[in-house]
């Protein structure tokens, strides 16, 4: 999955990408990089971020996803929204999947939506909010606790009449964790893949990896690349990742070695 943030603001590359024909042109340039999946994001997440109006988020998003749908007829178009209105636009303009990092719990008519249009769906644990979620983070075992919060999620959503077929999740590494909760995260993503749905891991450029390398922001791709392959090795069916040619040759990789070792 290859990250698109059409953001002034984002952690990594906000404003890069923030008018729509480079939007696009980035999105060419990692499905040529081999993303299998381009996942649009119109709202930050990072720490702290202000939110936007529904107004904005679809204007940035709407025509993105517009032209992009005309880009490849195989391209499948990911939309990271928690507004349900922006939801609906995109899955109409021509996104496949919500990406929603509130677990269907911030805009009541997200569920409606994703069920109505049929759409996939990745449920993300994230404590709290990305305004609050790293003022204390603190679990008595974060990997339960996760873990249980997900198989929450994933139930909601079921009886909402969203197909468990259509879902995914996501532990949300870095939303509402210390670096020691995210260690433990992927030390443990077996218990992860117990929940019995495709599993979906976003570590690219994030700043725990920093805090164990000691390095600046730029400098993050090879802890990244360790974490994608830790990830891969140990259940996980999606990446989402900024550098999209150098995690292809790490996912490759280390599912090559992975399948060998069946």
């Amino acid at each position: 999955m290859g990250v698109l943030n059409v953001t002034p603001d984002s952690f990594s590359d906000g404003g890069k990408f923030y008018e729509p024909q480079r939007a696009v042109e980035h999105a060419a340039e990692l499905l040529a990089a081999g993303a299998d999946i381009i996942d649009i994001g119109g709202e930050s997440s990072r720490p702290k971020a202000k939110p936007v109006s529904d107004d904005e988020e679809l204007r940035r998003v709407i025509p993105v996803v517009e032209k992009l749908r005309g880009l490849s007829d195989g391209i499948v178009i990911s939309v990271d929204t928690t507004k349900a209105i922006v939801a609906e636009r995109a899955l109409e303009s021509g996104a496949r999947i919500v990406n929603d990092i509130s677990a269907l719990r911030f805009d009541a008519r997200m569920t409606e939506v994703v069920r109505e249009r049929g759409a996939g769906l990745v449920l993300m644990h994230m404590q709290g909010t990305p305004q609050s979620m790293q003022e204390d983070p603190r679990y008595s075992d974060v990997v339960p606790e996760v873990k249980e919060f997900l198989r929450g999620r994933i139930e909601t959503a079921v009886a909402a009449g969203i197909e468990r077929g259509r879902i995914a999740i996501d532990p949300g590494i870095g939303f509402g964790k210390t670096l020691e909760h995210n260690l433990q995260l992927l030390a443990r993503l077996g218990e992860f893949v117990e929940l019995g749905q495709p599993l979906l891991i976003g570590v690219s450029r994030k700043s725990f990896i920093s805090k164990v390398l000691g390095v600046e922001a730029e400098e993050r791709i090879w802890g990244a690349a360790a974490a994608v392959a830790w990830s891969v090795a140990h259940g996980a069916n999606i990446v989402r990742v900024h550098d999209v040619a150098e995690m292809k040759q790490v996912v490759a990789m280390t599912d090559a070695i992975r399948r060998a070792a069946v």
